[in-house]
């Protein structure tokens, strides 16, 4: 299932970006009616503190192509296409300071991605679809609370594993393997809505492989114009903690 060509992500992203800052906006503007700081101060008592992830992502590969697909008469070109997934998450934060917290927050996570690879005759369309077990560890900045909300920045990295990987998979000529091994850079930003039962936090993370997820082989048809593939997510989510 393909909608966005890599090349146009972030220009296709920002409508979902602006509409992922409305609606915090929006809660921001609700939520400070209805509650006051107190709740913040009772959460900071809190040094350790749990709660769950429920997202929307959107992943596609970065592709290096070979030299391969300038001399070849079967395949001239690849393009990736990204798909919708989504994620669910147990979430672990741990205050460091005041404004510090280092979060961890395991995840499974499903998504679909695909190549399209461009013959003389028609596009050849790989879908991949992928179930990962995603190991994220993350510093996160908090701003001064304003009445019961906080911004945040944050930064880390992510130890992943695809369980729907091909990478073992049986030979096939129409067949792309991909690792089931990953590691990636990400980074984003969010908002922490303080209730006196829970905090809620609207959030956007993007996500850059810097692994070569591909595993090459010269007897595999569409393998032999990819040189490189590095995966890219956005994922959009809702963070409950206690």
């Amino acid at each position: 299932m393909q909608t966005v060509n890599i090349r146009h992500i972030f220009h296709i992203h920002r409508h979902k970006i602006t509409l992922g800052l409305l609606l915090v906006l929006f809660s921001s503007k609700a939520f400070s009616q209805m509650n006051i700081a107190e709740n913040d101060e009772v959460a900071y008592q809190h040094k350790l503190h749990f709660g769950v992830e429920l997202g929307y992502n959107t992943s596609n590969f970065k592709v290096t192509l070979s030299n391969v697909y300038t001399t070849t008469s079967l395949v001239k070109t690849a393009q990736s296409y990204n798909g919708p997934g989504f994620t669910l998450g147990i979430i672990s934060d741990l205050r460091l300071w005041r404004y510090l917290d280092l979060r961890f927050i395991p995840d499974l996570s499903f998504g679909d991605k695909s190549l399209h690879f461009l013959t003389p005759d028609s596009t050849v369309i790989k879908d991949i679809q992928s179930t990962y077990i995603d190991l994220p560890l993350d510093l996160k900045y908090k701003s001064l609370p304003y009445k019961d909300v906080r911004f945040y920045i944050f930064a880390g990295a992510s130890y992943s594993i695809d369980f729907s990987s091909t990478s073992k998979a049986r030979l096939a000529e129409n067949l792309v393997k991909i690792s089931p091994d990953d590691v990636s850079a990400e980074y984003g930003l969010g908002m922490e809505i303080h209730l006196p039962l829970v905090i809620i936090s609207p959030e956007i993370k993007f996500s850059y492989g810097l692994i070569n997820v591909l595993t090459p082989n010269s007897d595999l048809i569409y393998s032999t114009v990819l040189q490189g593939l590095r995966v890219r997510t956005v994922l959009f989510s809702i963070h409950f903690e206690g």
